[in-house]
């Protein structure tokens, strides 16, 4: 991370105010100011960590990846119960990403769901962590799910097709 002597001494003083203010964690505070104070590039990584950065397009296609699930499920409420009956809803859960390799797309559901109070009726019980990748599995439904004509009243059969992708 490239930064400016005027900008290590802000981000240095505002450690030594965060140090000050919580107490609790003024041992780390203090350590990253010294990380900056003495410019060592190595753990100044540390500093951005987490931050992340996803592009509109990325964003549209977690949106799109969960404006598919929501269609699915909702498809699903409006069949009969003799044909539901034929269908594992459990195949039907957005399961999230891998927060291992697909953390930024995690982050980003986690924010939709928690923060933005979006798809409130998908299950939080893993927090959206699939532990498994699960980009290029809902990038192939995604493709099936385009090819429907009624995207939002699929039949069994479309349902079918979309999971089993």
């Amino acid at each position: 991370m490239e930064m400016t002597s005027a900008q290590r001494l802000i981000l240095s003083n505002q450690y030594y105010l965060m140090s000050q203010l919580d107490p609790e964690n003024e041992e780390k505070y203090s350590r990253l100011q010294n990380i900056v104070e003495r410019g060592y590039e190595l753990q100044m990584r540390e500093l951005d960590k987490n931050f992340g950065y996803l592009s509109e397009s990325e964003c549209k296609s977690i949106i799109d990846i969960m404006e598919m699930f929501h269609a699915v499920q909702e498809s699903y409420k409006m069949l009969d119960s003799e044909v539901r009956n034929h269908i594992d809803f459990r195949r039907l859960t957005f399961l999230g990403f891998d927060i291992s390799t697909e953390s930024q797309y995690v982050h980003y559901v986690r924010f939709l769901v928690f923060s933005e109070g979006a798809y409130p009726s998908f299950d939080k019980t893993h927090q959206f962590n699939a532990q498994m990748p699960m980009l290029d599995k809902y990038l192939k439904m995604l493709k099936v799910w385009h090819n429907c004509p009624r995207q939002y009243h699929l039949c069994d059969n479309e349902i079918k097709q979309i999971v089993n992708a």
